[in-house]
């Protein structure tokens, strides 16, 4: 049986790097740090006081008081991006359509900044519990995915995926798989996330996880550098919009590329830190060639988890090195988290972004920041250094691995 083909047909983003795809690439282009002192609370007492936040924010650009009431960050921040890619997809649906379009939307944690903030003032009261309303809807993880289905009248399939960092990944592959199986022929998927917060921060730097480069925040976030302390914090969303492709092509809509294969594993081994030698990575990666009926030989280029963790990076490397054998040395492989920070359960969904983008554009976007390369790197890798490389890029691979052994790999090929 033929398999039904799957296909990108809308973006968008709001994230640290920019409010639109056009400012995130562009930024992402030059090599732009998004990192900076934190403004979303007072950090002065914690290890680490900067962060990748979205600059210039303002709710009331797209939400009305009425609205925002309802929504946590993350879940404006799902609203924003998916806006900007229903208008890129130029789709309507209406009448029996609705029934075959879903949304499958994804996010780490969800509300805990509104968990936290209901928290604080019970705690500041004489214990009378006076809780808002909305606060449970504004906390749980799937509400995004439910207003998002409410505000364009989808009824397909509708949830939410979670799976620590790799959930967008885990959450576009549902998508793709929705449509492949004949439920849905159009699906809006990603990611989003809004843990710039007192928690979030406070939690990860007692598992010492987050840099703690103060003194020069714009280059904390350093992957593969032999000095690097930890990842940075982000925050932000971004959306697809996924077509069977005969329903793209019917309505003349334009087509960024086709979402040709995904790979999953878990690496059974730990808590947080991922198998030494990358052995569920590989599994990832590979199962992703094979779907997409694909070789390494035919990558052009791989947009890396590549947090700035001692760990993960060599981690990962290896795993490509295992997998790619002599055919790693003429990928261009780069990590955008040296950028945007690290967007969580959000991170999977605008990396894909980066991915669309390098095939449009045909440029790859660089890994900044690295000062000094880790000795267990093999220098001839292309790891786009510094600078942004002009190359046609026809195929694009994209892993995510989260905490608790989650590995995912997505692959996209220019029809």
């Amino acid at each position: 049986m033929n398999q039904r083909r799957v296909v990108v047909t809308g973006i968008g983003t709001i994230n640290p790097l920019g409010n639109n795809v056009a400012e995130y690439f562009a930024n992402l282009e030059n090599g732009v740090s998004a990192a900076a002192p934190i403004t979303a609370f007072d950090a002065h007492n914690f290890k680490t006081r900067f962060a990748c936040e979205i600059k210039n924010y303002d709710w009331a650009r797209y939400f009305d008081r009425k609205e925002v009431r309802k929504y946590d960050r993350y879940a404006q921040y799902a609203m924003i991006a998916v806006a900007e890619a229903m208008q890129d997809s130029g789709l309507e649906i209406s009448g029996d359509e609705a029934d075959r379009a879903g949304v499958i939307w994804s996010t780490g944690v969800g509300g805990l900044g509104s968990f936290f903030d209901e928290v604080m003032d019970y705690a500041a009261g004489d214990g009378t519990p006076r809780f808002s309303p909305f606060f449970i809807p504004r906390m749980i993880p799937d509400l995004a995915a439910g207003y998002i289905s409410i505000k364009y009248g989808f009824k397909g399939p509708n949830y939410c995926v979670l799976s620590a960092c790799a959930s967008s990944n885990h959450g576009m592959i549902s998508a793709l798989d929705q449509i492949r199986c004949g439920r849905a022929d159009v699906m809006i998927a990603g990611g989003s996330e809004a843990m710039v917060s007192v928690p979030s921060v406070g939690g990860f730097n007692s598992m010492m996880a987050l840099s703690t480069r103060n003194d020069d925040p714009a280059t904390a976030s350093r992957p593969f550098d032999k000095n690097r302390d930890g990842f940075v914090l982000g925050e932000g969303g971004a959306a697809l919009i996924l077509e069977e492709y005969e329903h793209a092509k019917a309505r003349g809509a334009k087509i960024y590329c086709e979402f040709a294969g995904a790979g999953m594993s878990a690496d059974a081994h730990h808590m947080t830190a991922p198998h030494p030698e990358g052995l569920g990575a590989v599994k990832s990666m590979k199962d992703a060639l094979d779907e997409a009926g694909l070789t390494p030989a035919d990558i052009d280029y791989i947009n890396v988890h590549g947090t700035s963790t001692p760990l993960g990076d060599i981690a990962e490397i290896k795993a490509i090195e295992k997998l790619f054998g002599e055919d790693a040395y003429g990928v261009n492989i780069s990590s955008t988290k040296s950028m945007t920070g690290h967007l969580l359960g959000a991170a999977a969904a605008i990396e894909a972004l980066a991915c669309i983008c390098a095939m449009e554009k045909g440029v790859v976007p660089p890994t900044i920041n690295v000062e000094e390369l880790d000795p267990e790197i093999d220098p001839k890798l292309n790891l786009t250094l510094g600078k942004a490389q002009k190359r046609e890029v026809r195929t694009a691979m994209s892993n995510t691995f989260g905490f608790g052994g989650h590995n995912s790999t997505v692959v996209f090929r220019k029809l």
